[in-house]
């Protein structure tokens, strides 16, 4: 006859166990923390406009950068665009700039045309699914991403914003 296990408590275990486990948990911690650094690093973007002029997250450390997913096609978008080149023009030399990232275009020509009929007067980058997955989940038209000046993602908005739903979302975090 087989004789039933019996349950030994924790503070039975040998040295031995416990420091292999204390070491498995330090180790851990240790790896956790060389990875953060990275981490930080991760959300850093490069970005090319259609002037061939490229943006880093990093260059724009100070300001708050506001990256913003949109379309031609899509009502929304188009009802924001004057909403944003006023933010962008009222802040841009100070401490924040817009950059708009069109998604699902014909050609970047198409995309150039429009952006000039339209007067957007930020940055405008050709994007895919490859550079939308380096800044966000992507799921609806527009989509906005707030970095703050440290180049932290702070804030992320399905859907349109406006110039003062921005300002006043900025002023909040700068008066805690």
């Amino acid at each position: 006859m087989v004789q039933p296990r019996t349950k030994r408590p924790l503070t039975n275990l040998s040295s031995t166990v416990i420091n292999t486990l204390e070491n498995f948990m330090l180790r851990g911690w240790l790896l956790l923390a060389l990875c953060l650094p990275l981490a930080s690093l991760a959300g850093d973007f490069t970005l090319e406009d259609l002037q061939g002029k490229t943006h880093r997250l990093s260059d724009y450390r100070g300001k708050w950068v506001l990256v913003n997913f949109w379309a031609t096609w899509c009502p929304p978008c188009l009802s924001e665009i004057p909403e944003l080149s006023s933010l962008h023009n009222a802040h841009k030399n100070k401490d924040l700039v817009v950059i708009g990232v069109a998604m699902d275009y014909s050609s970047g020509k198409a995309v150039a045309d429009f952006a000039n009929k339209h007067g957007i007067s930020y940055p405008v980058v050709l994007g895919n699914r490859k550079i939308a997955a380096g800044i966000g989940e992507l799921d609806v038209l527009p989509t906005s991403y707030l970095y703050s000046p440290t180049g932290e993602q702070v804030s992320s908005q399905a859907g349109e914003v406006t110039r003062e739903s921005v300002e006043s979302y900025i002023k909040n975090k700068q008066g805690k």
